[in-house]
């Protein structure tokens, strides 16, 4: 892993751009990206390269075989989303559904273990997104094989996201702007979201594996201490590929929508839900919740969406029964916000410190590996604790990782953002100054530490 992100930061990366830029022409800069977009992933795993270009061709043909016979637009709807779900279902739900039904009923059905296709779930959301507002009429279908194709594979947001529709980006495949000036802005913001990554989201996973490795026998403040790490490793982790994600494109001239706005000031779920991936929740609003009636409905088939909604939410980021759960969790937290709670909203401070326990448990639900773990360490952070409340360990975990838990922390403040801001913006002396410290650091930590997970490479 350590040598895969230095070769992708010394070489994949400066390659792509030279080529790129000096690539003659959008239509040969976009076949540079598509060409750079599929080695990458088959440098990650040659053999589903080919599930990547079945993906591109399969949607690319049924977009325009729903325009060119629009008396068949609905069938080639139906049965191109029914084919994206089964893929995406066969590869991340094949050996979930056997093995629960092994426990449910007995059965002896034997599961062969299937990786992953690394960013299935992010760019078949895509392709069913751009097959869906094909039908419903927002545009045309893309002629271009090339730029529908780079659409679906861009690499630089294929992995993690932001999930990006095609409307978001139809014109800019065909006309944007290419600059200095905008590769400049891009690559910082790229640095500033690989600092995010490798300088916070590790160093704060390190000390929640750490905690976890003690399992049961782990007190109350550890089980606490571990639980705010992990918050701050999974917001910096995803954000920050997000950001490394907008950067890039920024610098290849696509603008891609927010998909993180400081999420950990809310004061409510539902304006946490508002701020955290937003990409995933326009999409499941726009493709599941509104086709099922969204607020148009009465109350008991409203509160029937929400929860299918945030049932599908959960088994989208992995296939157990602990992401189910974490899932339905929000979905009940938030019709309580909406139904019981609505016209008594808490003042700032209390909303904003309860929405953060919440949040807080809700994670311990998606980091464990089981509900039996998610219970030991629930337990624990209740003051049930084998270790008791507090002990040693606590303190020197919290001396070892301390200033990087104070950095998420400063980080996760609208002031971070500000300074960033204005480095990018008017000083560019402390901008070169911030962005090579940050590069450096990255460099040094991904060559002495082996710790270099991305949480959401497994979505």
């Amino acid at each position: 892993m350590v040598f895969s992100s230095l070769v992708f930061l010394f070489l994949f990366l400066p390659l792509s751009v030279l080529f790129y830029f000096i690539a003659p022409g959008l239509k040969a800069k976009n076949a540079i990206l598509l060409v750079f977009s599929l080695v990458f992933y088959a440098w990650g795993e040659p053999v589903y390269i080919f599930l990547m270009i079945f993906s591109i061709l399969m949607n690319y043909a049924l977009g325009r075989l729903m325009e060119e016979e629009p008396d068949k637009k609905k069938r080639t709807l139906i049965f191109a989303v029914a084919v994206n779900l089964l893929v995406l279902g066969f590869y991340k739900y094949y050996g979930f559904l056997l093995t629960s039904l092994n426990d449910w009923w007995g059965t002896n059905f034997y599961v062969h273990k299937i990786p992953l296709p690394i960013g299935i779930s992010f760019y078949t959301f895509q392709a069913m997104s751009y097959i869906i507002d094909l039908y419903r009429g927002k545009f045309k279908a893309q002629q271009s094989l090339l730029d529908f194709g780079l659409y679906i594979s861009m690499y630089f947001q294929l992995i993690a996201g932001p999930i990006v529709r095609y409307q978001d980006v139809e014109k800019q495949l065909k006309e944007r702007e290419i600059s200095a000036a905008r590769l400049g802005r891009g690559m910082a913001i790229f640095l500033f979201g690989l600092g995010k990554k490798v300088l916070i989201a590790n160093t704060t996973g390190e000390l929640f594996d750490a905690v976890q490795a003690m399992g049961a026998q782990v007190s109350t403040a550890t089980a606490w201490l571990g639980a705010a790490a992990y918050m701050l490793q999974i917001y910096f982790d995803f954000s920050g590929y997000s950001d490394m994600a907008i950067g890039l494109a920024y610098a290849f001239g696509f603008d891609f929508p927010v998909n993180f706005n400081k999420p950990y000031l809310s004061r409510s779920l539902t304006e946490f839900w508002r701020r955290w991936h937003i990409s995933l929740g326009t999409w499941f609003r726009e493709y599941v919740y509104i086709p099922l009636g969204g607020n148009r409905v009465k109350s008991k088939k409203q509160i029937r969406n929400i929860l299918i909604v945030w049932a599908l939410t959960g088994l989208w980021h992995g296939a157990a029964w602990s992401f189910m759960i974490w899932g339905l969790y929000h979905g009940v937290i938030l019709m309580a916000e909406k139904y019981l709670f609505k016209k008594k909203a808490l003042p700032a401070v209390p909303g904003h410190i309860l929405t953060l326990l919440i949040v807080c448990v809700g994670w311990v639900f998606f980091s464990a590996n089981s509900l039996a773990d998610a219970g030991v360490t629930l337990r624990a952070m209740a003051g049930f604790a084998r270790g008791g409340l507090a002990d040693h360990t606590a303190l020197s975990l919290l001396a070892a990782h301390g200033a990087w838990l104070l950095a998420g922390i400063l980080c996760c403040l609208p002031q971070a953002d500000r300074l960033k801001n204005a480095m990018i913006e008017r000083n560019k002396v402390a901008l070169v100054a911030a962005t090579l410290a940050i590069l450096g650091l990255s460099i040094a930590f991904l060559v002495t530490k082996n710790y270099n997970p991305f949480l959401y490479f497994r979505f």
